[in-house]
């Protein structure tokens, strides 16, 4: 059950104190982290119901939320603005912190080919998770080799690669000098053994200091 009762004036003005201050999105006004990946996908940071209005009136149909929160501020200001504006709303959880499961990466391939488009996806900061997400985009759908659609993780979209949120970046750095040498495609390793989550997080080490401005400093989610 959702703490934020958006049908009466208290409930609205603790859902946008809470999200202001409690999820720093006062940071978000007039910095959205927005970059067209195609005429189709949009990644952002967590969106505003006012940027959403403004998306639905270019065209937008989908809005991929891939922090899960159900229940929190930020989800319901969400959730009804896409109910008022006609926007498919997808809650599609990943982590910045974690290897993306086997099932994750195979989710992420289908939701894209199904979606209504255009769609917008995007996370807390729009540099992580949504950089994740995007690199996939990229090689699912628009058939961008790893090599060159990782170039979404990175300092242009504000991804830190040398904190714990590098480990997004070592996954895809793990197929190119394991699997693709080999001849092996992208979704055929992570289908196969050797596709380990918890092994190669395991072998993943972040730098002190990235996980100092990651953390600490960014307060990433």
């Amino acid at each position: 059950m959702s703490g934020f009762d958006l049908s009466t004036r208290w409930g609205r003005l603790r859902a946008y104190l809470n999200t202001m201050w409690a999820d720093h999105s006062f940071l978000r006004v007039s910095f959205t982290n927005a970059h067209w990946l195609d005429q189709k996908m949009i990644r952002a940071a967590q969106p505003w119901p006012f940027h959403l209005k403004w998306w639905a009136r270019d065209g937008l149909k989908t809005v991929i939320n891939l922090r899960g929160g159900k229940g929190t501020s930020f989800h319901e200001l969400e959730k009804e603005a896409c109910e008022r504006y006609g926007l498919d709303m997808v809650d599609f959880t990943v982590t910045s912190r974690a290897v993306p499961t086997r099932e994750q990466i195979l989710g992420a391939r289908d939701l894209f080919a199904r979606i209504q488009y255009p769609a917008l996806m995007h996370c807390k900061s729009g540099a992580d998770r949504a950089g994740l997400m995007s690199v996939l985009y990229r090689h699912f759908q628009q058939g961008v080799p790893i090599r060159e659609a990782m170039k979404e993780l990175g300092f242009r979209t504000l991804h830190v690669k040398q904190g714990k949120t590098g480990v997004l970046d070592y996954v895809f750095e793990r197929y190119l000098a394991e699997a693709e040498p080999k001849g092996i495609s992208f979704i055929d390793w992570v289908q196969s053994d050797a596709y380990d989550p918890k092994a190669i997080k395991g072998d993943f080490q972040a730098s002190w200091w990235g996980t100092l401005l990651t953390d600490k400093l960014l307060k990433r989610e």
